[in-house]
């Protein structure tokens, strides 16, 4: 399989991740609301997106991690298909308390 639709698998799973998990986006939004806020001109709606790309990206950095140690494991010098899999399952993984929100409004 191409590479670009495991790439595509794991930014969409981020992204989902990222939008629609309440309790990680609220835990965010404490710690970027008086950090970043004032970068931001204290608007509710940006500091709201930025702390949802906060949370996309760490699931997918979290998704990586089984990824990197498999890698380290076997001694590959770059990712190979298995890897990207194991990827791709850690980021769905950790997208699982979002999806039932997902579901629920849908595209």
């Amino acid at each position: 399989m191409n590479r670009q639709f495991y790439f595509i698998g794991i930014a969409f799973f981020g992204m989902i991740n990222g939008i629609f998990n309440q309790l990680a986006l609220i835990f965010a939004l404490l710690y970027v609301k008086p950090l970043a806020g004032p970068l931001l001109f204290d608007n509710l709606s940006l500091t709201l997106m930025f702390a949802s790309l906060m949370v996309s990206t760490a699931t997918i950095i979290l998704g990586g991690i089984p990824a990197a140690i498999y890698e380290k494991v076997t001694g590959a010098s770059e990712s190979s298909d298995v890897s990207l899999w194991i990827w791709l399952a850690g980021t769905a993984i950790a997208a699982l308390p979002a999806a039932g929100n997902f579901i629920r409004v849908g595209l």
